[in-house]
């Protein structure tokens, strides 16, 4: 099955179609490899959100970061 990008307008529903395409994907077990390798516990802890109620909050963090780095660098 190839890859497809679905654009819709906000607040639309999945289509029969659709649902029954999710409903079929759920029947297969998940395959790592190494392009997309099973993280730990503790690799998947040091995701964080990236969702920012504002621009303002987004450059706090991008700021806090970058000055995380180079106190561990």
């Amino acid at each position: 099955m190839a890859n497809e990008i679905y654009r819709r307008p906000i607040g639309t529903g999945l289509t029969p179609e659709e649902l029954a395409m999710l409903e079929e994907a759920e029947k297969y077990p998940i395959e790592y490899d190494e392009d997309s390798p099973k993280l730990s516990s503790e690799q998947l802890a040091e995701f964080s959100p990236v969702h920012y109620a504002s621009m303002e909050e987004r450059a706090h963090a991008m700021q806090n970061q970058e000055a995380s780095v180079l106190v561990h660098n």
